[in-house]
């Protein structure tokens, strides 16, 4: 039977709702290895559903002990927020949206509250429902942290493809022995300017390359802000022993730059990439000669 509660040994309902948390931990964590939210996490075994479901119960107790149930940042949450950034990641890759990783969260609370008025039969009314109202809370503080986990490795998830994209949309073409080029197309922002700068930077080390060719064709206007990336860009390239050619500069963007009074005298700049390529490899020492056209036998 379960034990008989007395006014003298009822303690503080939320240490009592912590106690009991650790004390019943393995049944919560065996009855939670079946909800969704773990069973559809952890799929290797059902021994490491219950493990992660554990260490959720007694991130729990050790809220409910501190008093802090309503708080987000309480100490006993921090434990498992890595536990649960990657069962948010999971779920999200799965397809499962915020509203249902809520209810997969509030599904959680039923087979706790069942326990805990197990564990509190025969106390009295008031007793009862002070502690389920600490249990109610907690779980809806818990409930909360996922969601804000969720929403921060989604913005991560977001922030890396972001990157990978980026990353993607910058390649660094070996045009010749020494001689590498950065077709840049859209807008040239400082974020991508930056990777723009890491890459190019990368490819000279790893090329060996003594001319670097920025070519900006693709980019739809030039402004004093992508000016001022490419001239850092300029220098970081000289820095690492690489003199840098700016091509694409066509007569709107030319003109742009005159009229925002864009000092680049001390680049070098040429209208084209194939203009640029010529240049490069002259101060390659190789001599570029025009075709004479195909010969044309005489029948």
């Amino acid at each position: 039977m379960p034990e008989q509660h007395t006014a003298k040994d009822r303690t503080d309902p939320k240490q009592e709702v912590g106690a009991f948390l650790r004390e019943r931990r393995e049944q919560i964590a065996q009855r939670w290895a079946d909800a969704a939210v773990f069973r559809t996490v952890f799929t290797v075994s059902r021994d490491e559903a219950v493990e992660a479901g554990r260490s959720v119960v007694e991130a729990l107790a050790a809220v409910a002990a501190s008093g802090r149930i309503e708080d987000l940042e309480a100490d006993g949450f921090a434990v498992v927020r890595e536990q649960l950034a990657r069962t948010a990641q999971a779920r999200a890759r799965a397809g499962a949206t915020m509203g249902q990783i809520s209810a997969e969260m509030e599904a959680l609370r039923p087979p706790v509250t069942e326990l805990l008025l197990d564990e509190l039969s025969g106390a009295p009314a008031d007793h009862v429902r002070e502690c389920t109202t600490v249990l109610a809370v907690l779980m809806g503080t818990l409930r909360l942290v996922m969601l804000e986990t969720t929403t921060v490795a989604g913005q991560d998830l977001i922030n890396r493809q972001r990157l990978e994209m980026l990353e993607i949309a910058t390649p660094v073409i070996k045009l010749w022995e020494g001689i590498v080029a950065v077709p840049l197309i859209g807008t040239l922002d400082s974020a991508r300017s930056q990777v723009v700068m890491e890459t190019l930077l990368d490819a000279i080390v790893e090329q060996h390359a003594r001319i670097a060719i920025l070519d900006i064709t693709g980019v739809p206007t030039v402004d004093s802000l992508v000016a001022q990336h490419l001239m850092k860009t300029v220098a970081a390239a000289r820095l690492m022993g690489a003199e840098c050619i700016v091509s694409g500069i066509r007569p709107a963007i030319a003109q742009t730059i005159v009229h925002l009074g864009i000092d680049l005298s001390s680049i070098q700049t040429r209208a084209s990439l194939a203009d640029a390529l010529a240049y490069a490899l002259q101060q390659q020492g190789a001599h570029i000669v025009p075709s004479a056209g195909p010969v044309v036998e005489p029948r």
